[in-house]
């Protein structure tokens, strides 16, 4: 099956992602290209995996739409008003939830520099993976990270060769996606789907 069929992105709009918006984005700068993907890692409570408030909503997707409880846990009030977001979010079963229209800028990379460009949000994808530095990732999300990447090249294809990590951008900030994750087996992964 050709990725096409699989995933489209239409109007920045990824087919097959649950959408769930976020206030927590604005609009790219004029005559900027979309040319980057970041990789990002991210569990609330830290390295605790599908934790939801007592509304059954994921605590990350609570966080990335303004509505995660500061009282839930007491990490909660370390990162009290942070307003922050992706595009993607992907859990550990592989589904897939976007916040932010891809064309649109998402609060996911903070102060950040990509080839001696600042300001990695203007031009860049943000992707979240439910994980921490200390595990493994699992099957499905690099199943579902694969088809997303190829699905965005394919929309976007000056992204193509510009497929980094948090901890790339922001090096004395961050640390994400950690060593636990296999560039190399996402990428021949993508490669494969291309070639469908």
């Amino acid at each position: 099956m050709s990725i096409a069929s699989a995933m489209i992105i239409n109007d920045g709009r990824l087919s097959t992602a649950t959408w769930l918006a976020s206030p927590n984005c604005n609009r790219r700068p004029k005559k900027i290209s979309i040319d980057t993907i970041v990789i990002h890692n991210i569990s609330l409570p830290p390295s605790e995996f599908g934790a939801c408030g007592t509304d059954g909503l994921h605590y990350v997707k609570a966080l990335f739409t303004n509505q995660l409880d500061w009282e839930a846990h007491p990490y909660f009030k370390t990162i009290e008003g942070a307003e922050v977001s992706a595009h993607l979010f992907i859990e550990r079963d592989g589904a897939v939830t976007q916040f932010v229209n891809f064309n649109e800028r998402a609060w996911h990379a903070g102060r950040s520099s990509y080839l001696g460009r600042p300001e990695c949000n203007d031009y860049s994808i943000g992707i979240e993976l439910e994980g921490s530095d200390f595990v493994s990732f699992t099957s499905a999300q690099y199943a579902a990270l694969a088809q997303v990447v190829a699905a965005i090249y394919d929309a976007y294809p000056k992204t193509r060769r510009h497929l980094t990590g948090h901890s790339d951008i922001a090096p004395d900030r961050k640390t994400d996606p950690g060593d636990y994750f296999e560039w190399v087996k996402l990428r021949e992964m993508v490669a494969n789907k291309l070639e469908d």
